[in-house]
């Protein structure tokens, strides 16, 4: 039986936009929008004013990534998905594929860009997955306070610093043996902005159970014991 991530309309448009993704030349994008990837993380720039900066740039998960996020989501057949990190719809279609595939639900994400947002409607509309997908545009911070439950899968890809946060605002939501996906866990921007957020995964207390796949830059899985 094939999946709806093999169906033509997905397939053309994720090729489509992983091909563009692969075009760019990301040093060069970066370091027009005033970051240095081989320097430090501007932590004087807020994340408003990086959005704008870095709007027409691709950062989305890995073509292995996005398997696996389809694999994890089908495997704990996951009904409704939090995103954090739209950017222009890569991962939210593996996501709303593997949800569909478990016959039906919600992936709700939200991008702080609206010319990022936008594009990425366009983009699930022509995949056939937009009937999937709630998308909230604006500050994570304030667009997922409103969540329904249980949430049976998270996948934190924002902004790294604002990671805790976003977990912290979903946490209350998740389900026992639900999973918490963390992209992007070995890139290092130079301020040790992970070190609270492991601390609180590590925590006991918290309920988790954790481990880090080699996949693209690291892709850390969660799960939620309790």
């Amino acid at each position: 039986m094939s999946s709806t991530l093999e169906s033509d309309a997905v397939a053309a448009t994720l090729n489509r936009l992983l091909a563009a993704e692969d075009e760019q030349d990301l040093a060069a994008e970066w370091a027009a929008a005033g970051v240095d990837l081989g320097g430090d993380f501007p932590a004087d720039m807020s994340a408003a004013e990086l959005a704008e900066r870095t709007k027409d740039i691709i950062m989305s998960v890995s073509r292995q990534g996005g398997r696996l996020l389809y694999l994890l989501t089908r495997a704990v057949k996951a009904r409704t998905v939090v995103e954090f990190g739209t950017s222009f719809g890569i991962s939210t279609l593996y996501l709303a594929s593997a949800v569909r595939d478990n016959g039906g639900g919600r992936v709700i994400t939200t991008e702080l860009q609206q010319d990022k947002a936008r594009t990425a409607k366009e983009n699930f509309a022509a995949a056939g997955l937009d009937d999937l997908i709630d998308l909230r545009a604006g500050d994570a911070r304030e667009t997922l306070r409103e969540l329904p439950g249980p949430v049976d899968l998270v996948l934190l890809d924002g902004w790294l610093d604002l990671r805790l946060p976003i977990l912290k605002l979903v946490e209350p939501r998740l389900r026992p043996g639900s999973l918490v996906v963390i992209d992007d866990v070995d890139l290092d921007i130079g301020r040790g902005v992970y070190e609270e957020f492991r601390s609180h995964i590590d925590d006991p207390a918290n309920g988790y159970l954790s481990i880090t796949l080699p996949v693209h830059q690291g892709v850390q899985l969660a799960l939620k014991l309790n």
